[in-house]
């Protein structure tokens, strides 16, 4: 089932986000406007304009509602801004960025598990995290990621792989904090947290052109995970690790456009790619351990 939201936008929409729940959505435009709407019932209504940004604004991301209703917004003008509904339909600046010397890109946080953390990713070849703790902002810890910019960031989730399969009397080691980084290199970067800092873990080189965006699949225990990503070069790879630790990259068959963005359903079994020719394909891996293309959507 497909609908439709009229969103009042009064420039091209970059993006559009669900909350955890479903039932509100989140919109940005190069209008410079963050658009929320409640689409709950079976009428959809528009409950409020967010105005703080100078320029387009490219990404929305919603907290887990376990720190509230939250939203964090990444924009051409490089800042960063975390709003907050205090009171119905009521929502404030609560935390605003502006560190970067480029265009913030994308914008993710991090598991609940980690708490309220959020990564940025700018064309200035960076990317920032961002820690709340003691009721306060921290600093943010800055990762060189790359000489040109840097598009896309995700982050690992904090499932340990294989712990669905671990004996009852085995030990579950405590996760870490991993993110996966897509960038103008052409390169895809993993970093993990170590004592204290975010050192480089691997780095991942089949792709020929900028990669556009990259998603880390949700994890329900399996032992192995995998990662997403995309490129201006018409493909899109899927990475596996191994229990050795080992990444293996799976290209799906060729696309005949620019691929923009990858997304993973909530189980992470099933793969959404969007490209330039407005073709929106939904991918599944069957037991031959081949990705099919499983439906297609044209979007207008």
């Amino acid at each position: 089932m497909t609908t439709q939201v009229d969103s009042g936008h009064e420039d091209m929409i970059h993006d559009a986000q669900f909350d955890y729940y479903g039932k509100f959505l989140a919109t940005c435009s190069s209008d410079r406007l963050i658009k929320i709407f409640d689409v709950g019932g079976e009428t959809h209504q528009h409950l409020v304009d967010l105005r703080g940004h100078e320029g387009p604004v490219w990404q929305v991301a919603w907290a887990h509602p376990k720190f509230g209703k939250m939203l964090a917004s990444a924009s051409y003008d490089r800042k960063v801004i975390i709003w907050k509904e205090i009171a119905l339909n009521q929502w404030q600046m609560v935390h605003q960025f502006a560190g970067h010397e480029l265009s913030v890109n994308s914008i993710s946080w991090a598991p609940h598990e980690f708490g309220l953390c959020l990564a940025c990713a700018s064309s200035d070849g960076t990317v920032t995290i961002h820690n709340y703790n003691n009721n306060v902002w921290e600093a943010p810890q800055k990762i060189q990621v790359s000489q040109i910019g840097v598009n896309s960031v995700s982050w690992a989730p904090a499932a340990i792989p294989a712990s669905l399969v671990v004996s009852t009397n085995a030990s579950i080691p405590m996760p870490v904090k991993r993110i996966v980084t897509g960038s103008c290199d052409n390169l895809i970067k993993i970093f993990k947290y170590v004592e204290d800092k975010w050192i480089l873990d691997k780095q991942l080189e089949d792709h020929k052109d900028w990669v556009r965006d990259v998603a880390w699949a949700p994890n329900i225990g399996l032992p192995y995970s995998k990662i997403a990503s995309c490129s201006q070069d018409h493909t899109v790879i899927v990475w596996t690790q191994d229990e050795n630790g080992q990444w293996t990259g799976k290209p799906l068959p060729k696309f005949d456009d620019i691929v923009w963005r990858v997304s993973w359903s909530v189980i992470g079994n099933i793969l959404a790619v969007s490209c330039g020719d407005n073709q929106t394909t939904l991918w599944k891996e069957g037991v031959d351990s081949e990705w099919k293309c499983i439906s297609q959507v044209e979007n207008n």
